[in-house]
């Protein structure tokens, strides 16, 4: 097939499918302009192959296929956007680090560090378990939420639920020291 012959192959299978595939993509996906956006990856797949010159037997079962396999990475980046999102809000300003409220341990006496460490120890013994382990190795011993699951076979979406509730917990239980000692 020449490439005359190529492109008027891809506007009559672009324009005899479009319909029904974008009706395929569109009830799987969350909005119409996602499902559009899915269909032009789809139809951009269809011309690189052609462009590439790699004959493709059955043109619409191809097209499906892509759709479907496109629909499915749109989902596996929602979900790690949704992820990063969560894991950035435990670290930025207003998130969740019990260390934006406690100050610089460097600039404080030996007296005044003993007297948070054993705040710090006996608010952490109130946690539950699961809570405190995850908080430890996190914050504590500085390991990623990845290397937790694999030490916990835990999820690390759980993990971080668990460290957010650890967190709210001790910022609660230590606000009075911040209070008392640092105002």
């Amino acid at each position: 097939m020449n490439t005359i012959e190529q492109n008027k192959h891809i506007q009559e299978t672009i324009s005899g499918e479009r319909n029904r595939l974008l009706g395929f993509i569109r009830q799987r996906m969350p909005s119409l302009p996602d499902a559009e956006d899915v269909l032009q990856e789809v139809f951009y797949e269809l011309v690189e192959m052609y462009r590439l010159t790699k004959p493709i037997d059955q043109t619409v079962a191809w097209m499906f296929t892509v759709a479907r396999n496109k629909i499915n990475d749109f989902y596996r980046r929602k979900k790690v956007d949704a992820l990063e999102e969560i894991t950035a809000s435990i670290n930025d300003d207003e998130g969740l680090s019990l260390f934006d409220i406690l100050p610089d341990s460097s600039s404080q006496d030996p007296m005044m560090q003993e007297t948070i460490l054993e705040a710090l120890s006996e608010a952490l013994e109130e946690l539950p378990t699961h809570q405190r382990l995850v908080f430890e190795l996190h914050e504590l011993e500085d390991k990623s939420f990845k290397e937790i699951s694999e030490i916990t076979g835990a999820k690390v979406n759980v993990l971080i639920a668990e460290k957010r509730q650890a967190i709210l917990f001790l910022r609660d239980k230590l606000r009075y020291l911040y209070e008392d000692l640092f105002e």
